[in-house]
This record gives C-alpha cells, sequence and structure tokens, in this order.
C-alpha cells in the first residue's frame, strides 16, 4: 500500500508549508532581488512629505486658481507646455539649467538653494559621453 500512504501524505500536506516561507525566511536575491533600505523607510516627520511634493501642491493650486479666473483652457495650455518643455532635453553627459521650465513656473528671477550649490564643475556624476548615450538608447 506505499501508493495509498503517498497519495495521503500529498493530499495532507501541501508544498507551500513545506517551503521555508516563514517569519525566518531568508530573502531570496533570484526571486525578489535585491533590496533597497530607503523604500521602506517612513517619513520621520509629519511635514516630510509636504515638503517633497511641495512643487507638485504648488502646480495644483496654481492652476485651481488660473481655472478659477481664466477658465479651463489657461491650466490645459500650461500643462501642455510643460509637457513640450520636459520633452526636450540636452545630451545626458551636458548638464541643463532648465531655463525653459524655470520661466514657465516663474522660478527665473528667484534665487534658491539649488542656484549656489548646484555648480556642474563640481559634479560628481560626470560619467563617459558614450556610455551614458548608449544607455540612454538602451544599446548598452
Amino acid at each position: 500500500n506505499s501508493r495509498g500512504t503517498a497519495s495521503l501524505l500529498k493530499d495532507s500536506i501541501s508544498f507551500t508549508e513545506v517551503s521555508a516561507s516563514g517569519l525566518f525566511e531568508g530573502h531570496d536575491l533570484l526571486r525578489r532581488g535585491f533590496t533597497s533600505v530607503k523604500n521602506e523607510l517612513l517619513p520621520s516627520h509629519p511635514l516630510e512629505l509636504t515638503e517633497k511634493n511641495f512643487q507638485l501642491n504648488q502646480d495644483k493650486t496654481n492652476f485651481a486658481t488660473l481655472r478659477n479666473i481664466q477658465g479651463i483652457h489657461a491650466p490645459l495650455k500650461l500643462q501642455m507646455e510643460f509637457r513640450a518643455v520636459k520633452q526636450v532635453q540636452r545630451l545626458p553627459f551636458l548638464h541643463s539649467s532648465n531655463m525653459a521650465m524655470d520661466i514657465l513656473r516663474g522660478n527665473d528671477e528667484c534665487i534658491g538653494f539649488e542656484d549656489i550649490l548646484n555648480d556642474p564643475s563640481q559634479s560628481e556624476v560626470m560619467g563617459e559621453p558614450h556610455m551614458m548615450m548608449e544607455h540612454k538608447l538602451g544599446l548598452l
């Protein structure tokens, strides 16, 4: 009756229970990839999320105000211009000041933190131009 015993064991114990999927399971790199602690961190302060989304919240407020004052066409035109400006970029190895985006948002006359401490000559990110273009085009 070895056939009957095997079928009883197969019916009573599922394979998922036998596998190591309990509390003490190690991270499976082959199936789940590398973990990032940065993605698992929660904001440490209630205002942190507000500060991260400041520009998005400001744009939403400006669009709502513009819609109430001038109608639906004004924010739609501005959003279309934002998308057009985001599509036009320099080559990946060249620094871009995003001047057109600053002009659309009205930040061209403001001096901020990134204007002083974002000098491209002091950047550590400059890479080899050929490799960066191949990566952008998906050849690498």
